[in-house]
């Protein structure tokens, strides 16, 4: 008996040292570490435990620098890194970006370079394959061989990826970001490519929207003249960023392309990439001094993105001889993206151009060995991608490529789990596939005195194409800038025919012809992702673009802003007043006879009645104006567009809200559904009452659970999807088409303002913090400045001798 309990112990005792170093995976928790590892006193999670208090001083050795390097941090951990050379800035930054955020530089660039499945497992191939079949190897292996072509920013990335592996190869497992003791695997070499995966990923985020093959569906159903009525080129509302009427009469556009026969065919008869998501945009703006009280100009810039812990952006001075500069940058590549310096400042928001394409190939057999292009059979290539995928074989995947780019799904079994929007057979043009250096152009904005330095800067700028906001001591600027495709008008708006060669993209806008504008009459230049131009420019960029609102809102209230502060910007930023609201709710409210009202009705009808149409918080209209008008736009077009082929891809809000006012009697208000022929006033009725009983059912009689920011959960959660890494639910202001855009997990993701003059001053704040361990002070320290809308004066430090009671801890870095 005792020998018998005695192996029985033994048993036990093996079993439990085997599970505990042992990662398992369940339907129920997911993949779940060993957890002797996790556990573990000397290498577990308890190691990534850190106190608020930093030591003051520290001393580093670090092989690789050419000098001697001073990093002070402030209060909210910020590094200003002071360096007597280039290389060994660059080095530090990488080495300081490591050091906060080395798990999301990682996963980050899995994620791009569709390597996923390497540390998580077979549950993410799918994704892994869908990166690597749109191309985004392909377009980062061409962007890197043109960045390190370029000895400047060559030199940069490399002094960036040392100053990461140096810090990498110091770590031993007790010290390695919580993520990879959860995940098990180990962090490994940074590699340059790396730095243009982090801006092949912006671009798939800001460029990689496409709703081409739901609008071919849309053509193929109801024809040219309904398609080309409800989803006009133009809208109804509209404030462009280039003023309307702005002149082109500086440059002698090149010829525009002729239309495709097959689309001339199409428009006389009678289709992840992703969605658009309303709220993916920004805002930015710049005042001229005519306006401010100090008499020099104000920039501001908040872009709104999917907001997580850790944030997208890092918080960074960099200061070297002939640059001095402050502002954020994207964890894996080197200087500053938007920012300021002593002479300049800038901002980025995204334009919103067509610059994906579909086209349909013509392959001589199911071999897809030669395809039909300009009246000829033509080769192919293949390009074959191997992904390692975690406890099983690397799986091979072989893409067929024509001149356009990617076959993405050959055929529909390798689409059986990919997105709705990609269509099969089907080759990709995109942007992201260009080579490009825009690294150059943040180096040259890095270290910019004046307004041609930003104009030289943009030239270097591909992708994503974005409205750039400039201001100097003496000049305000902004230019929708990019890489445009030369198109002819509305090419793109469908699927293209791969086989003529009228379709494909005819080399390039120039860049001097781009839209711009500099020290504009009216004192201000502003983007919020509206038009760039009204239909007078003369080349195409897309035929949609974000609704007015936001725009409308920021130029009505700059065009009578004098005396302007930097307060004035921060209010102005957090604005939650609902131009939609302004321009539909007194005909949405003409419909409604509240003698006809039960209790609960009567109630949300009288809120609305009081509404004073901001988005607060504790607005109660605010919640039932944004059910209503939600209950509406899908009653309207719910019916019509129930295929499924035709991926919800409604008409715009613009082309619903002058259904509404201009055209009550259209036919679109008939829901086909029912036998009744419905007009806009029995729309509008049971939009709203579906309203009412929607928001009571979740929140009760009507009351403070109604307010908005109870009604309207907001959550920034964690990149690990660890729901105790996140924010939790917390009450905020503000919609997707507010100027303060907090939606659905998107919203203002760096929230700056920078007032220029002979002191340059910035301020900013983003929700979050600097490290990226959850169990650092200053994961998200910022949090609660930021979501009360509130900005922190930035320390813009002039030298590495200044003095700052701010600055609370310095490292001495050295070569060895």
């Amino acid at each position: 008996m005792k020998f018998t309990k005695a192996l029985l112990s033994i048993f036990i005792t093996l079993a439990l040292i085997w599970a505990l170093q042992t990662k398992f995976d369940t339907k129920k928790f997911g993949a779940i570490p060993p957890l002797g590892k996790l556990l573990s006193p000397a290498d577990g999670f308890w190691q990534n435990a850190e106190s608020k208090h930093i030591l003051p001083t520290l001393d580093l050795k670090l092989k690789g620098l050419q000098g001697k390097v001073t990093i002070k941090f402030d209060e909210n951990h910020i590094p200003h890194i002071f360096a007597e050379n280039e290389h060994d800035l660059y080095f530090a930054q990488g080495y300081m970006t490591a050091t906060d955020r080395l798990w999301q530089m990682d996963i980050q660039t899995r994620q791009a370079a569709g390597r996923l499945a390497e540390v998580i497992g077979p549950k993410v191939l799918d994704i892994d394959r869908y990166h690597r079949r749109m191309g985004m190897v392909y377009g980062a292996e061409k962007t890197i061989k043109a960045m390190m072509a370029d000895p400047v920013v060559r030199n940069m990335i490399l002094a960036y990826t040392d100053g990461i592996n140096s810090y990498i190869h110091q770590l031993s497992p007790r010290n390695y970001p919580i993520e990879f003791k959860l995940l098990n695997y180990a962090p490994e070499d940074w590699k340059p490519i790396n730095c243009a995966f982090l801006l092949k990923l912006m671009s798939e985020t800001l460029a990689g929207g496409s709703n081409e093959f739901a609008m071919t569906n849309i053509l193929r159903k109801f024809g040219p003249t309904t398609t080309n009525d409800l989803f006009p080129d133009y809208p109804m509302h509209e404030d462009p960023i280039i003023p309307t009427g702005t002149k082109w009469d500086y440059f002698k556009p090149l010829p525009i392309p002729k239309p495709s026969a097959n689309f001339l065919a199409g428009m006389a008869d009678s289709a992840n990439t992703k969605p658009r998501v309303e709220g993916i945009g920004s805002n930015n703006w710049a005042v001229a001094g005519s306006k401010t009280a100090s008499g020099y100009p104000i920039l501001a810039n908040d872009p709104h993105l999917n907001l997580t812990l850790p944030s997208i952006w890092y918080q960074v001075q960099l200061s070297a001889p002939g640059m001095n500069v402050y502002g954020v940058s994207l964890p894996g590549a080197p200087c500053v993206i938007l920012g300021f310096n002593n002479n300049i400042s800038w901002g980025i928001t995204n334009v919103d151009a067509d610059v994906l394409d579909w086209y349909q190939e013509k392959f001589r057999n199911t071999k897809m060995d030669e395809y039909w292009y300009n009246n000829k059979w033509n080769k192919t290539t293949r390009r074959i991608e191997k992904i390692e995928v975690l406890g099983q074989k690397a799986v091979y995947d072989t893409i067929v490529y024509t001149h356009h780019g990617p076959v993405v799904y050959q055929n529909n079994a390798q689409k059986a789990d990919g997105p709705d929007f990609v269509p099969v057979g089907h080759s990709l043009r995109w942007i992201a596939h260009e080579s490009s250096n825009e690294l150059m152009a943040m180096y040259l904005l890095n270290t910019g005195k004046n307004y041609d330095d930003y104009r030289k800067a943009l030239t270097f700028f591909s992708a994503p194409a974005s409205n750039f906001v400039f201001a100097s001591k003496d000049d305000i600027a902004i230019t929708p800038n990019g890489k445009y495709p030369l198109k002819y008008k509305d090419q793109g708006k469908f699927i293209l025919d791969g086989t003529d060669p009228a379709d494909d993209w005819h080399g390039w806008i120039p860049f001097e012809q781009d839209p711009t504008i500099t020290n504009p009459p009216r004192g201000f230049v502003s983007s919020a992702n509206q038009s760039s131009t009204d239909p007078s420019y003369p080349y195409y960029i897309n035929w949609s673009f974000a609704p007015y609102e936001r725009g409308k809102r920021i130029n009505d209230r700059l065009s009578v802003m004098t005396k302007a502060t930097v307060d004035s910007m921060r209010i102005l930023q957090t604005d939650v007043y609902s131009i939609r609201a302004q321009d539909i709710l007194p005909t949405l409210l003409k419909y409604i006879d509240p003698t006809k009202l039960d209790a609960a009705q009567l109630s949300a009808y009288d809120q609305i009645n009081m509404w004073d149409k901001n988005f607060s918080p504790n607005s109660i209209g605010a919640t039932v104006f944004a059910n209503w008008w939600s209950q509406l736009y899908n009653a309207v077009w719910g019916d019509d567009f129930a295929d499924k082929t035709l991926q919800n891809n409604f008409p715009s809000v613009d082309r619903t809200e002058k259904l509404l006012l201009k055209e009550p009697t259209s036919k679109w208000f008939d829901d086909i559904r029912t036998p009744a022929k419905e007009t806009a006033a029995d729309i509008v009725n049971k939009a709203f009452a579906a309203a009412v009983k929607e928001i009571t059912d979740k929140c009760g009689k009507p009351g403070a659970n109604w307010q908005w920011g109870k009604f309207k959960k907001m959550e920034i959660a964690s990149l690990s999807r660890q729901p105790a890494f996140g924010s939790g639910n917390f009450e905020s202001g503000g919609t997707a088409s507010t100027v303060n855009a907090l939606h659905d997990g998107h919203g203002p993701s760096w929230r700056m303002v920078v007032q220029m003059g002979p002191q340059v001053k910035g301020y900013g704040i983003f929700p979050g913090g600097e490290s990226g361990n959850p169990g650092s002070f200053f994961y998200n320290d910022m949090f609660k400045t930021w979501n009360e809308g509130q900005l922190k004066e930035l320390l813009f430090m002039q030298s590495v001798n200044e003095q700052s009671p701010r600055i609370k801890s310095t490292y001495t870095i050295t070569g060895k």
